[in-house]
């Protein structure tokens, strides 16, 4: 099964979990970045006595044109390093960079434009709007940007995702596989530059 048709594109994919679907991986393409990196990345939870160390000085350049699947035990530190790297989290220290932007250092409205015009994320538990349809959840963060629809491309993934003829549904009417598949087209209608998902494919069957 090609990926869909995004000619002269590459980019950097991010993905936690132990399986992957070729439906996730397919798309890898269609996203564009420079590079992203972290350097000594740390994350501590709590103080003292109670600190818990999430991520302790991780190093990593995410080079463009790659998928990265990041693996390990529950507790590991996958999701906050997933986070980290979204600009979802500030670190306790260390450097994020986006396109040769360090991103945690800027305030959180600049924050919030990086997020929304170069980051697509897809987190385990869908996070879908409870009173939007697929279809106005799918194309919610063009409407937060002020930026048009791209009628063909967004007809494009719900068609690889199989979720044509469920845009009017409510996610209460859909199954957790339909709605991880919207949540994947929410994160891949504005072509982001940078795409992270946290367990992607989990409740894909």
């Amino acid at each position: 099964m090609p990926p869909p048709e995004q000619a002269g594109e590459s980019g950097v994919c991010i993905a936690l979990g132990e399986k992957f679907a070729f439906l996730f991986y397919a798309w890898m393409v269609v996203v564009r970045i420079k590079s992203a990196f972290v350097s000594n990345l740390t994350h501590v939870f709590g103080d003292n006595e109670n600190a818990v160390v999430a991520l302790d000085e991780v190093t990593w350049d995410f080079r463009d044109g790659t998928f990265t699947a990041v693996m390990g035990p529950s507790g590991s530190g996958k999701t906050t390093l997933l986070q980290a790297v979204a600009g979802l989290n500030k670190p306790t220290s260390g450097e994020v960079s986006i396109a040769d932007t360090r991103i945690d250092q800027l305030p959180e409205n600049a924050l919030a434009v990086i997020r929304r015009e170069s980051v697509g994320f897809v987190f385990q538990e869908f996070n879908l709007l409870p009173a939007l349809t697929a279809h106005e959840n799918i194309t919610l963060p063009l409407r937060l940007a002020g930026k048009p629809l791209d009628q063909g491309w967004f007809d494009q993934i719900c068609a690889r995702a199989g979720i044509t003829d469920r845009l009017d549904h409510l996610p209460r009417q859909l199954s957790g596989g339909q709605q991880q598949r919207v949540a994947l087209c929410r994160a891949l209608v504005n072509k982001p530059r940078l795409l992270c998902a946290d367990e992607p494919t989990g409740a894909l069957r």
